[in-house]
């Protein structure tokens, strides 16, 4: 049974930081897409990054380029997502998410599994 557990959320000013954590577990293939996922209420889930493991590619949205870093820890089974220079905009419940490749990489629909979400609060 593959679980994805996520950590690290929390209250946080604008500009400052935070590091995200999925731990996997109980997914029996070492190639995988892992995916952040982000919503906010009244707001549809968008995808912010995924990371292909067993090449290490890495994917972003747009409005997280060159803030957010995803990367992985292959001995931990964990995949990080470090969050810098956040904007209240960034506010948002995080999720973690699993696939076996990177298709559509930000489409939620592409994903097989899911965490149960961290909350991330950025104020001004």
């Amino acid at each position: 049974q593959v679980q994805l557990v996520e950590s690290g959320g929390g209250s946080v000013q604008a500009g400052g930081s935070l590091r995200l954590s999925c731990a996997a577990s109980g997914y029996t293939y070492s190639r995988k897409c892992m995916g952040w996922f982000r919503q906010a209420p009244g707001k549809e889930r968008e995808g912010v990054a995924a990371l292909y493991t067993s090449v290490t590619s890495t994917y972003y949205a747009d409005s997280v380029k060159g803030r957010f870093t995803i990367s992985q820890d292959n001995a931990k089974n964990t995949v990080y997502l470090q969050m810098n220079s956040l904007k209240p905009e960034d506010t948002a419940m995080y999720y973690c998410a699993a696939q076996p490749l990177c298709r559509y990489w930000d489409r939620s629909e592409m994903y097989n599994y899911w965490g149960q979400g961290t909350q991330v609060t950025v104020s001004s």
